[in-house]
Parts: structure tokens; C-alpha cells; sequence
């Protein structure tokens, strides 16, 4: 669980850095599901002549960047904000399923939003290359850095008043150096202005960037984010790639921001046959919904305009 002073810390700051939530046999496992799905993409690719033959986890997503192969969307837990397709690919595994709903994270989630806790559908994979690896031009969040924003903001309106927490879990050493992220401390300032800028993000002259504070965590550790508290990532100027997990949750009942997307108890202390326990569901859901939506029109994921007068 969380003390009193950390759960202070976040109502008041807007975040928590916790080491060893996870261990080692989780993360693990993970990187073993990850890499069998890196190894059939890879596979496919190098038959169709798109890629030249390699080896290891790291070596393949470097080569698969360099060919511009995709790996980000088939490793995404998630569906895109764009126009989804029926075969927009996924990944749902008992791996990456036991890590969001490992009882050392929901443990300390229950301290901050209580007992009744949703997995909120906003959330996704970020595997980082060096920047000197990025291809000119390169804007994707979950590839480059990630510019300020708050988490309520990349929500829709409907969830502004739901309780949330943003779970940031490392699979590798985040640092300095390979871009762990940064927070300008404190919730006060409420909902800011963002625009569609390289990303969404805070609107210009709204956030004294001076005020930052780095967050480096060990590969297993974790850090919690309030839905208001304004955050980024560094550049990762290091010759790995950095590797982690957003996951967010809500009270349950309350609205996801993203309702379109499916949600699933993960934990309930008052009705726990209402938990989702088998991964095969999770996905299941998943895939249903892709099939829902490739055929009904398209639902936009962000509300901020870029004409408004914020973002001249």
C-alpha cells in the first residue's frame, strides 16, 4: 500500500515514484511475450524482402525501424485515434495481462482512488529508439519524445470529472539519459489548454517549464500520475531503446473519456465476481470492438482546436 505521507504527496504534487512494484519474474515475462511477437513480425517482413536478416529483440526493432515496418500499432495495446480497420492489428497476451492487473499495482492504486477499480481503455506500449536512430521528421509519441500535457486533457470531456490515476510502469531502466519523463510538480492550476501542436499538448506561455523535476525508475518500478499534473518525457540521447507501459485507471461506474473503447473491472472489493480474470476476455473485448467500429463512423479521441485563441 502507500503512506500517508506519498498519498499526500500525489493529491497535493500530482505524482509518486515507487521502485519495485514488480517482480523481476512479471517484467520478464513480458519481454519474453513481447519478443515471440517481435519474432513472427520480424518473420513476415524478412520474406517479403523488407528486412535484412537479424537477430535479438533490440537488433530487429532497429532494423524494423530503419525499413519503416510498423511495430508500434501490432504491439499496441490499444486501437488507434484514427480510422480503425478490421485488421488493425493488437496485442492481448496473459503476459502484459498479469502486469495490469498485478495485486502490487492495484495495492496501490486502492490507495488513492479506493477499492473500485476500473483498467481505463487509455492506455498504451512506448518502446523509444535513440534519437540518433528517429527518422527526420518523426512526431509519434510512442517513438519520440513526449511533449507537456495532462492526462485529463487526452481524454474526452465527458471524463473530467472522473477519478484516475496514470500508472507509467518501466520495463527497462528509465533515466536522464534515455528519456525517463519529467513533471512540473502540483495540481492547482486544474484543467490547462492544449492544442494540437506536434502533439497534443499544453498550449504555449501556460506552464513554466523551469519548474521541472526528472523522474528516473528502475526497470519493475512505477510512477503514479494524477489526471492534472503536467508531464513530459526527455529525449532518449542514449544508445538503447527505452521501454515502458502507460496504463491508466478509473473508479468504476465513472467514464473512461474513452467509453467508444472497452473497459474491465480489475478489481472490486464489493463485488469481486465482477473482476475479469482470464486475458483471453480482455482481448476478446478488444477485438470486438475493432470489428464494431471499422463499420460505424469515426469517433475523434481529441477535443482541443487548433484556431482557438490559446494556441496562436
Amino acid at each position: 500500500m502507500l503512506s500517508e505521507a506519498q498519498v499526500t504527496q500525489f493529491n497535493t504534487q500530482g505524482y509518486l515514484v515507487i521502485e519495485d512494484v514488480f517482480p523481476s519474474s512479471v517484467i520478464n515475462a513480458v519481454k519474453v511475450e513481447y519478443a515471440d511477437l517481435l519474432d513472427r513480425l520480424y518473420a513476415g517482413w524478412e520474406a517479403e524482402g523488407r528486412v535484412p536478416p537479424a537477430s535479438g529483440f533490440w537488433e530487429k526493432l532497429s532494423a524494423a525501424y530503419r525499413a519503416g515496418c510498423d511495430w508500434f500499432q501490432p504491439m499496441d495495446i490499444s486501437l488507434p485515434g484514427d480510422e480503425i480497420a478490421h485488421d488493425c492489428p493488437m496485442h492481448f497476451g496473459p503476459a502484459i495481462f498479469d502486469l495490469v492487473v498485478h495485486d502490487a499495482l492495484l495495492d496501490r492504486i486502492e490507495a488513492l482512488i479506493g477499492p473500485e477499480i476500473t483498467s481505463n481503455p487509455i492506455q498504451h506500449v512506448r518502446i523509444k529508439p535513440p534519437s540518433p536512430q528517429l527518422a527526420a521528421g518523426e512526431i509519434r509519441a510512442h517513438i519520440t519524445q513526449t511533449d507537456w500535457h495532462q492526462d485529463r486533457a487526452v481524454g474526452l470531456e465527458e471524463a473530467d470529472q472522473t477519478t484516475m490515476v496514470t500508472a507509467w510502469v518501466a520495463i527497462t531502466d528509465a533515466t536522464a539519459e534515455n528519456g525517463c519523463l519529467q513533471v512540473v510538480p502540483g495540481i492547482d492550476a486544474g484543467l490547462l489548454p492544449h492544442c494540437p501542436q506536434v502533439q497534443t499538448s499544453i498550449a504555449p506561455k501556460h506552464l513554466d517549464e523551469t519548474k521541472a523535476v526528472p523522474l528516473p525508475v528502475r526497470s519493475g518500478g512505477v510512477v503514479l500520475f494524477h489526471p492534472l499534473v503536467p508531464h513530459a518525457s526527455l529525449a532518449n540521447h542514449s544508445d538503447q531503446f527505452r521501454w515502458s507501459f502507460d496504463l491508466r485507471y478509473n473508479v468504476t461506474g465513472q467514464n473512461t473519456g474513452r467509453e467508444h473503447f472497452p473497459s474491465f473491472v480489475a478489481r472490486s472489493r464489493s463485488a469481486p465476481d465482477t473482476e475479469l480474470r482470464d486475458w483471453r476476455g480482455w482481448r476478446d473485448a478488444w477485438f470486438a470492438a475493432r470489428d464494431r467500429l471499422a463499420t460505424t463512423p469515426h469517433i475523434p479521441i481529441h477535443r482541443w482546436a487548433s484556431d482557438a485563441p490559446y494556441c496562436a
